[in-house]
């Protein structure tokens, strides 16, 4: 998947042109609308500056939300205006991302000047993929950045269509970090390549889980999926979730592992709750000792050590999916365990992936995000590239 990107483009190919940027600034905001985080937009910074630095005339475009049609609470007003603050330029915004408004605004604009589109998902023909609206985004540029990772799973008219109307058509810094990191890791990673993956459901990660059986030496499993893995052992799990149609497939797991040689290992302890709630009464028991009525929603000390000393020769580690219910403190332990050792790990020189969704609040919520390899902006993405699937906003790249 050795993409053309952005690096590969200088002044020559840069000044002046109109140049349409897939990014991702689909941030969290509060009830009155202000951001609550803007990694995301932090993150395109450096593909902005690259082509502001070459003299080309950046017209972002990005979704936000999932409108159903025009909202006027999912419009990116205070996305430009965070963003114009990060670059100390001003950054237009246009009142809708094709029309006359899009063109007046792109037409005025100065080398090294910057436009926001209006969010890309006010019309359905983004989601649907379609062609005339692809061809209409497409007009407004002469070539094409997709920066995007977290929307690169989707083959929609600003992550895929536009390129059939668009060349050069090319990966930006972070899209590039992101498929070397997680790509290099799954395809000639430096071993042992340890697998973490936590999460309450076996069902979301059933590709994931046997395609890394394929490439990783150790997986190991946290999460409330544990449970489903434990019921098909035979052991009581109280009232800990458990998919029961995903009994059989638990055992092939583990017997595949088995088949491959590959350390799988689940927690030996648990901390269990007598309701949810971050209030609940807790204690600690081993996983053969499970009370009726209990649930568990972390795991324990004792698995926590069997996971460090597992981890402590590895030289990639890939980390998708919390430990436990780490929203609530009282069971937050076993999760905020594996950011440190992650981190720990990272200073000796080991590659640390975080792919995206909870583990990435996780990480950020202990502290210790900026202390890891690599961290992923696109939860889906990054779990679909595991997987091996082909992304389609990656695939309609012009190659390497």
């Amino acid at each position: 998947m050795a993409k053309r990107t952005l690096a590969s483009l200088g002044a020559a190919d840069l000044r002046g042109k109109r140049v349409l940027v897939r990014v991702d600034f689909n941030v969290p905001q509060d009830d009155s609308g202000a951001i609550t985080d803007d990694t995301r937009i932090r993150a395109a910074l450096p593909t902005i500056a690259h082509l502001r630095d070459n003299g080309a005339k950046v017209i972002l475009a990005a979704h936000f939300g999932r409108p159903k049609g025009v909202s006027e609470g999912l419009r990116l007003t205070q996305v430009a205006a965070r963003l114009s603050d990060l670059l100390g330029v001003p950054v237009e915004k246009t009142e809708s991302c094709i029309g006359e408004d899009a063109e007046a605004k792109v037409a005025a604009l100065a080398e090294g000047g910057v436009v926001l589109l209006e969010n890309v998902r006010f019309f359905a023909e983004e989601e649907k993929n379609n062609p005339a609206f692809a061809e209409k985004l497409a007009a407004l540029a002469e070539v094409y950045v997709n920066d995007a990772f977290g929307a690169a799973h989707r083959a929609h008219a600003s992550t895929e269509g536009v390129t059939k109307f668009l060349s050069p058509n090319v990966a930006g810094h972070l899209m590039d970090k992101e498929l070397q990191y997680l790509q290099g890791a799954i395809d000639a990673p430096k071993r042992p390549l340890a697998a973490i993956v936590g999460g309450s459901k076996v069902s979301s990660k059933i590709g994931v889980l046997e395609a890394l059986l394929d490439k990783c030496d150790k997986i190991l499993i946290g999460g409330g999926m544990i449970f489903t893995f434990y019921k098909a052992r035979g052991l009581s799990v109280g009232k800990s979730l458990v998919e029961e149609d995903k009994l059989d497939l638990a055992k092939s797991l583990e017997r595949k592992a088995a088949e491959k040689g590959v350390q799988f290992l689940l927690p030996t302890d648990v901390v269990l709750a007598d309701n949810f709630a971050p209030d609940a009464n807790s204690k600690t028991v081993s996983i053969e000792n499970i009370p009726d009525g209990w649930m568990g929603l972390d795991i324990g000390p004792d698995s926590v050590k069997l996971f460090q000393d597992a981890l402590a020769d590895c030289q990639t580690v890939i980390w998708n999916g919390p430990m436990g219910v780490f929203e609530f403190d009282a069971f937050a332990a076993g999760t905020n365990a594996i950011a440190h050792t992650l981190a720990e790990l990272s200073a000796k020189g080991t590659i640390t992936i975080i792919g995206g969704g909870d583990s990435v609040a996780a990480v950020e919520k202990v502290g210790v995000a900026e202390k890891m390899s690599h961290i992923s902006t696109g939860g889906g993405a990054s779990l679909e590239l595991l997987e091996g699937k082909e992304l389609p906003g990656v695939a309609a790249l012009d190659e390497a």
